[in-house]
């Protein structure tokens, strides 16, 4: 069952874009996209909120989850967080293993 976590990183003068800039250019965003068990690692920008990046994070399971926290990688992450003195929303999501219903299907153009 895939577990997905929807960060929201807020700040002031930017500091959420620049964490999210400085994941990206320090390497750390690849290296837990090539973790195993991760399935999606994405930050995206609210329109209405130039203060506030949302993560988007998914992995196969719990477990994953829990062996990515335990990874050295965590560090770097708070250290970075700290360093932009950024607030965080957290919503979690657990897959619907039957998948779209039928009745919703009608309502998406692939």
């Amino acid at each position: 069952m895939a577990v997905t976590i929807n960060i929201y990183y807020s700040g002031k003068n930017g500091n959420a874009k620049k964490f999210a800039e400085e994941m990206i250019s320090s390497g750390i965003v690849s290296k837990i996209r090539a973790e195993d068990g991760n399935i999606r690692y994405e930050y995206f920008y609210p329109i209405d909120d130039e203060e506030t990046v949302l993560l988007i994070d998914s992995w196969e399971d719990q477990h994953a989850i829990d062996v990515h926290h335990a990874s050295p990688m965590m560090a770097q992450i708070i250290k970075l967080r700290e360093k932009y003195d950024l607030h965080m929303k957290v919503e979690r999501y657990v897959s619907d293993e039957r998948g779209i219903p039928a009745a919703d299907k009608s309502f998406i153009k692939e």
